[in-house]
C-alpha cells in the first residue's frame, strides 16, 4: 500500500464520532480571507467595482465594502452580507459618486463578523484620505500591533490590515507611495493590497508573491483585481499580472511600476489552483479550469479503480472529475445535485430534521448511483465531516461501492497566508493514517493526488530548483516566510486581543 492510499474489503464500520455540531456541507470547505478589485479615473467605477465584486463573490461571502472618490471626498459603503444583497440597489450606489474606487469582500476567520472589521478600511491622513483593502495574512501583526499600541496607536478593528494604515500614517517620508512602501518594508507573510487616495489607486504584492492580484485595462483606465474574473465581468482586457514584490502606482500619468525589494523566486499559493480561483479565472498565465481537469487526469494515472461511474463533489470537484473520467474512460455522472438556493443551514432542533438540513444543499442522484460502483473526486479533504456525509450519502442512495479520492495531497499543516485552516491537531491528514482516515469517512478506498502529480497537472517539476515552485507549505510544511506570530505564547495573546476587541 502506497503512502496516498488506502482500500479495504471489509465493510465499513458504522461509527462517525465526529461528524456531531456540523451539518453544514459547507462547513468544512477550505475558505480564503478576501477579494479586492480597484479603477481607477472611471465615470462609472462605482458601478464596475460593485460588479467586480459580485465576480470574486467566492473569495469572501461575510462581508463586502466600497470606496469611492469623487474629487473632492472620499464615500464609504461597508455591510455584512453578500454583495448582491447591498450593492445591486441602486441608492446604494448613488452613496457612492466616484471615477475612481477600491472594493473588498471578506470571509472573517476569527471570531464573529463585525463591522468595524469590513473593508475597504479608510482614514484621513495628514497626505489626504487613505483607503485600503488586502488579501491575504500578516505572520507578524500582533506583534506590529503590539509594538504600535505601546507607542500609542489606537486601533478602531481587529483586522491585520489596520496594521499597514498605522504604519503608513506613521512614516515620516515626504511622498504617499514612499510612506506606503517602507510600510511593507515592516510587513511580513502574504499580501495583495489595493490602495486609493486622492490621486491614485496603488497595488501591491507580497515578495514572493503568494496571493493574487492582476492589471486590467477598460476604456484605457486601469483597473486592479484579484482574478481575470472581475475583469470578465466588465469586458475588461487582461493586462498583465502585478509581480511579486512589485508596486504599481496608477495615476493620471498612467502606470508606474516599482519594485523595492530584492528579487526572489515567486512562490504563489497552490490552493489558486486547487480551489479558490474561479474556474474561468487564468492565473499566471494557466487557465484554472485546465489545471485541474489535468490534477485529475494525474490522479486517474497515478490511482486506477475498477468502478462504474465519476461522480464530482459539487462543485469544485467538477474539473478534475472531468479530468479522471477523461483519463480512465470511467463514465462522468452528476451523481450529487447541489442546491444552490439554500443558505446556510440554520441550527435544528433533533436529529432527524438536521439529516434533512443537510440534504437542503446537496442530494444523491439515485438514477446514476444505485447499484454501481462510484469513484467520488473531490479537491481536498479537511475535517472529514463533509466527506462521511457525502460517502454515506451515496450508500444511502444504493451505491455498491463508493471510492473517494482527492485532486490533492492530504493536507497535514496549518496556514498562515490567508486560508482559513484549522490548527493542526484538527485536519485529519495530520491525526490520522491514510487506513484511519478511510475508515472514518467510510469509503471502501481512499487515495490522494501526489505532491509530484499536482506539480506536474501544472507543467512543473517539484525537485527542480530552477522552474517556479509554489507556496505548498499545507501539504509539506515548508513556510516559505517567517512565522513571527506563530507561537504558543503569541497566540495565546492574540486570541486573547481578539476577544476583548470584539
Amino acid at each position: 500500500m502506497s503512502n496516498i492510499e488506502a482500500e479495504s474489503n471489509i465493510e465499513r464500520e458504522p461509527n462517525i464520532e465526529a461528524t456531531s455540531g456540523d451539518d453544514d456541507l459547507d462547513g468544512d470547505r477550505l475558505r480564503e480571507y478576501c477579494g479586492v478589485f480597484g479603477i481607477f479615473d472611471h465615470p462609472e467605477a462605482t458601478v464596475l467595482t460593485a460588479l467586480g465584486l459580485h465576480a470574486l463573490q467566492h473569495r469572501g461571502q461575510e462581508a463586502a465594502g466600497i470606496v469611492a472618490f469623487d474629487g473632492k471626498r472620499f464615500n464609504s459603503e461597508r455591510r455584512l452580507g453578500l454583495v448582491g444583497d447591498h450593492f445591486s440597489h441602486e441608492s446604494t450606489i448613488k452613496r457612492l459618486p466616484g471615477n475612481s474606487a477600491i472594493g473588498h469582500v471578506r470571509y472573517a476567520t476569527t471570531g464573529e463578523t463585525i463591522l468595524r472589521n469590513v473593508q475597504p478600511l479608510f482614514a484621513e491622513l495628514n497626505t489626504g484620505g487613505f483607503a485600503i483593502g488586502h488579501n491575504g495574512n500578516l505572520t507578524n501583526a500582533l506583534t506590529l500591533r503590539r509594538d504600535l499600541i505601546e507607542e500609542g496607536a489606537i486601533f478602531q478593528s481587529t483586522s491585520d490590515t489596520e496594521v499597514i494604515l498605522h504604519l503608513v500614517a506613521r512614516s515620516r517620508k515626504t511622498r504617499l507611495v514612499e510612506r506606503f512602501i517602507e510600510a511593507l518594508r515592516s510587513i511580513e507573510g502574504a499580501y495583495a493590497l489595493v490602495v486609493l487616495s486622492n490621486k491614485k489607486l496603488i497595488g501591491a504584492r507580497d515578495p514572493l508573491g503568494i496571493r493574487p492580484l492582476v492589471i486590467g485595462e477598460l476604456d484605457g483606465k486601469y483597473i486592479l483585481a484579484s482574478e481575470t474574473c472581475a475583469l470578465d465581468i466588465i469586458g475588461a482586457r487582461f493586462v498583465r499580472d502585478v509581480e511579486n514584490g512589485e508596486v504599481v502606482v496608477i495615476s493620471e500619468e498612467g502606470l508606474e511600476s516599482v519594485k523595492p525589494f530584492p528579487p526572489q523566486q515567486m512562490r504563489p499559493c497552490i490552493f489558486e489552483y486547487i480551489y479558490f480561483a474561479r474556474p474561468d479565472s487564468i492565473v499566471h498565465g494557466r487557465p484554472v479550469y485546465e489545471v485541474r481537469k489535468a490534477m485529475g487526469a494525474e490522479l486517474a494515472r497515478e490511482r486506477r479503480i475498477e468502478a462504474d461511474v465519476v461522480v464530482p463533489v459539487p462543485d469544485s470537484g467538477v474539473p478534475a472529475a472531468i479530468g479522471y473520467a477523461r483519463e480512465s474512460g470511467i463514465p462522468f455522472e452528476l451523481g450529487i445535485i447541489r442546491n444552490h438556493y439554500v443558505g446556510r443551514t440554520f441550527i435544528q432542533p433533533t436529529q432527524s430534521v438536521r439529516e434533512i438540513g443537510v440534504r437542503l444543499k446537496h442530494s444523491a442522484n439515485r438514477s446514476v448511483v444505485a447499484g454501481k460502483r462510484v469513484i467520488l473526486i473531490d479537491d481536498s479533504i479537511v475535517r472529514g465531516t463533509t466527506s462521511v456525509k457525502i460517502v454515506q450519502m451515496m450508500r444511502d442512495a444504493g451505491a455498491r461501492e463508493v471510492h473517494f479520492l482527492i485532486s490533492s495531497p492530504p493536507i497535514t499543516n496549518p496556514d498562515y497566508y490567508g486560508i482559513d485552516t484549522p490548527q493542526k491537531e484538527k485536519l485529519l491528514a495530520a491525526t490520522h493514517t491514510l487506513e484511519e482516515m478511510r475508515r472514518y469517512i467510510g469509503s471502501d478506498s481512499l487515495a490522494f493526488l501526489s505532491i509530484d502529480g499536482i506539480y506536474r497537472a501544472m507543467g512543473e517539476d517539484k525537485r527542480d530548483p530552477v522552474r517556479p515552485q509554489f507556496t505548498d507549505h499545507c501539504f509539506t510544511g515548508d513556510y516559505p516566510t517567517t512565522l513571527t506570530d506563530v507561537t504558543e505564547e503569541r497566540v495565546r495573546t492574540q486570541l486573547s486581543l481578539l476577544a476583548e476587541a470584539s
